[in-house]
This record gives C-alpha cells, structure tokens and sequence, in this order.
C-alpha cells in the first residue's frame, strides 16, 4: 500500500493503463457523488466486502478512496492481506478532492 497525496494520486491515475478506482465509501456518501469510472464497494459491509474484493483482478493497480483518507487505508491494509500487490490510498479522500465528480449511474 502506498499514501498518495492528492496530486501524486491524480497524477499517477491519470497515466496508468492498468487502473481502476475503489470507492469504499457508503450508499448515502456515494449519492452525493464519485469519481469518475470509480467501483463502489462500501467497506462497512464487512465479510460482503471481502467477498466483493476477491472477485476483483489482482493484477491491476488499484486507487482507492473514501470520505478522508482512513477507511480506504484500511480497505488498501485488507486487499494487501489478499494478495493485492499495487494499492494507492488517497490522502485526504474526498473531502480534499478537487478533480471530477460525477453522479453515480
């Protein structure tokens, strides 16, 4: 697992052709808006959400994000348990976020 700031996180994304972007935030945070082309897999579901995890390809480069950085330091801490090996948390989560949101379709 890795912390990235905010711009090291966008940045990163941004150039990376094997990513994909983890919201593990709740139903209610996720309606207020995502990232764009984000998965959402709330981390308060629990087993559910370790079930959804291991379903995922382990060989992409994740970038997960919630409300303020913890929560997704703890789902990148799990994925890392279950054989993830590229994992970046962002900082500050979405409360620092500057870059697109989008409603979730």
């Amino acid at each position: 697992m890795e912390d990235l700031t905010q711009e090291e996180w966008a940045s990163q994304l941004a150039s990376d052709d094997n990513a994909v972007v983890l919201d593990v935030r709740t139903d209610a945070e996720v309606a207020e808006g995502i990232i764009p082309n984000a998965i959402h897999i709330d981390i308060f579901k629990g087993q559910g959400f370790i079930y959804a995890v291991e379903e995922l390809d382990k060989s992409k480069n994740y970038y997960v994000y919630c409300r303020s950085g913890n929560r997704s330091g703890q789902a990148c801490s799990i994925m890392n348990q279950l054989g993830f090996e590229n994992t970046y948390n962002l900082e500050g989560g979405m409360m620092q976020w500057t870059g697109d949101v989008v409603e979730k379709e």
